[in-house]
């Protein structure tokens, strides 16, 4: 009888470790990394994966600066887990209606980009602050707006000192998509370069009025060539296109913008000025996933990498044009090395 309980004792007490050691493997699952990409969550939990809309304020279309934004978002949410939407808008009134919308879909995160969407993101940023919100290439003081900005100015000095160095008239120009306090970066940083390695050059600017106007910024460039202008930087947008187009009917030299677009007409488009519009996107949404997203203003230039020059800061497949000259090149990259230690600072025109 005795010798019965006391395996009855015994097996009980082995259930007993069985059923606590399946316990505690079960709470350990729940702190244990989770090597997939869903959402950053942990393994058994029950989060669900992050929702999150691009808004953009105009068509997607040949607009670099909105593919390259495009790229970098859809990127991000492959590799981080995220459902991820990108909607075009058509007019302001539709960019409006299309914010509201992703707000009434209960998205985690929208994010928006470039002036354009100010005053309606105010709006609704406002009537929703209990939603996050992230706006790219402009600032939106709310508190729950993420902010994030170039110092296209740092770049664009570049880009002026450069065609300084380079231009055989003494006279180049800017064809400009809008006279715009944010495009006003490009148009001073690019003087501010220009008059630091040729303080006799002239320097033209003209204004197309829009960013989607090809026509009317390429009779602009032709009109900087026929005063003279042997190097004409596009700023326009997709209006940079008519741009290249006299360059290469003119013989002319020229330069892109946000993307590296030398490889293009490789005899006329000799520069690019870089803007990493991908990789803020690709971050915006990584920190959000991984639970690093913080609210105020983000600073890129060319310290983080946000901004550059192709052959100055950024290599690129495309080979050296001869009106730069490697020479000029050189130069100018211990130009960028003096803003990027900070030695040099380049004035940015929206802090006056």
């Amino acid at each position: 009888m005795k010798k019965t309980i006391v395996l009855a004792l015994a097996l009980i007490l082995m259930v007993g470790l069985v059923a606590a050691c399946g316990a505690d493997k079960n709470n350990n699952a729940g702190n244990t990394p989770n090597n997939g990409t869903a959402s950053g969550n942990e393994a058994g939990d029950d989060k669900e994966v992050k929702k999150i809309a691009l808004v953009l304020p105009e068509k997607i279309g040949v607009n670099k600066f909105f593919v390259l934004m495009d790229e970098g978002f859809k990127k991000a949410g492959e590799e981080f887990g995220a459902e991820v939407k990108t909607i075009e808008s058509t007019d302001p009134a539709g960019f409006e209606q299309n914010l509201r919308a992703t707000v009434a879909e209960d998205y985690d995160l929208i994010i928006t980009a470039t002036f354009q969407a100010e005053d309606a993101l105010k709006k609704v940023a406002a009537e929703n602050p209990d939603k996050p919100f992230a706006i790219i290439d402009t600032v939106v003081d709310l508190p729950n707006v993420r902010s994030v900005n170039f110092r296209e100015h740092e770049a664009a000095y570049l880009m002026g000192a450069l065609a300084g160095l380079s231009t055989k008239t003494n006279t180049v120009g800017a064809i400009v998509a809008m006279d715009a306090p944010l495009l006003s970066k490009y148009t001073s940083g690019f003087e501010q370069g220009l008059k630091s390695t040729n303080p006799e050059a002239q320097f033209l600017v003209n204004y197309v009025g829009n960013f989607a106007d090809p026509a009317k910024a390429k009779e602009l460039a032709l009109l900087q060539f026929d005063k003279g202008a042997d190097y004409i930087a596009g700023m326009a947008a997709v209006g940079d296109n008519g741009v290249f187009e006299a360059a290469k009917e003119k013989g002319f030299f020229t330069s892109g913008q946000d993307t590296d677009r030398t490889d293009e007409d490789p005899e006329h488009v000799v520069l690019s000025q870089l803007k990493g519009t991908d990789a803020v996107a690709y971050e915006t949404v990584k920190a959000f996933v991984e639970g690093n997203f913080s609210y105020g203003a983000a600073d890129y230039g060319l310290k983080e990498g946000g901004v550059g020059l192709t052959y100055v800061t950024k290599e690129t497949a495309t080979p050296l044009n001869s009106f730069i000259s490697q020479e000029n090149v050189d130069k100018v990259k211990a130009i960028a090395e003096d803003i990027i230690s900070g030695k040099l600072v380049v004035e940015n025109p929206l802090a006056k």
